[in-house]
């Protein structure tokens, strides 16, 4: 009968200290295995090692605008209502005259509350209600500089392109004004065609919009905002 066989194999029980190597016939332990500081190994990226810019910021617009569109509203209401009691309008007027009043309030005093300005990685896009859009690529600012010179009670509310002023006004407010010269004059239909050098807007936080604008102009690669069609990047 066979006895057993003693192979002088020790085995020992891991050990979170270091790692355990093989000499000869025995494994032995090595010396703890430590990882430089600063070099910690992460499954993903952090977000301030990664270099990600967030794709889009918003920027909220004045509503005094929108304050004097209700108020137009409700005194076109109390109007329609007066010529509805005191006159025989057919149904067909009065259903009329309802849908128009009930857009003009959706299109000009409700969906200005439903929109804001944008700043993306290449581009200012302003927006005043679902009536007006502009996009403008960073490539095509010459400056982007607060409007202090502009007069308060000399401001324009809403979209407004002033004749013999190469000027187009986009506001919701008569404060916190912005004043952005286009390297080439632009037609904007809003204006019916008109063109314009400059685009004056209004937002909340004016320190912000400018730190953001000159914090992502600086960070965009000159050939990435010249290239064909360079705003759908965003």
């Amino acid at each position: 009968m066979i006895g057993p066989v003693e192979t002088g194999l020790k085995l020992h029980a891991p050990s979170n200290t270091g790692f355990w190597r093989q000499s000869n016939e025995t494994w032995e332990q090595g010396e703890p295995c430590e990882m430089p500081r600063g070099h910690e190994h992460y499954p993903y990226p952090r977000s301030h090692e990664s270099g990600t810019v967030e794709k889009r910021l918003t920027f909220a617009y004045g509503r005094t605008l929108v304050t004097s569109r209700i108020i137009v509203f409700v005194s076109l209401a109390i109007l329609a209502a007066i010529l509805i009691v005191f006159t025989s309008s057919p149904i067909s007027a009065i259903l009329g005259l309802t849908a128009l009043l009930a857009a003009y309030l959706v299109l000009f005093a409700i969906s200005p509350l439903l929109t804001q300005h944008w700043i993306t990685r290449s581009r200012v896009i302003l927006r005043q209600g679902w009536y007006f859009r502009a996009m403008i690529p960073f490539s095509s600012i010459d400056v982007l500089v607060a409007a202090d010179d502009a007069g308060a009670f000399r401001t324009p509310l809403g979209i407004s392109r002033p004749f013999g002023q190469p000027v187009l006004f986009v506001t919701g407010g008569r404060t916190n004004l912005m004043r952005v010269r286009l390297r080439s004059p632009r037609r904007f239909w809003q204006a019916f065609g008109l063109s314009a050098t400059e685009i004056v807007f209004d937002v909340t936080d004016r320190d912000g919009f400018l730190a953001a604008f000159e914090e992502r102009r600086r960070l965009l690669p000159p050939v990435q905002s010249n290239r064909a069609r360079a705003e759908l990047g965003d």
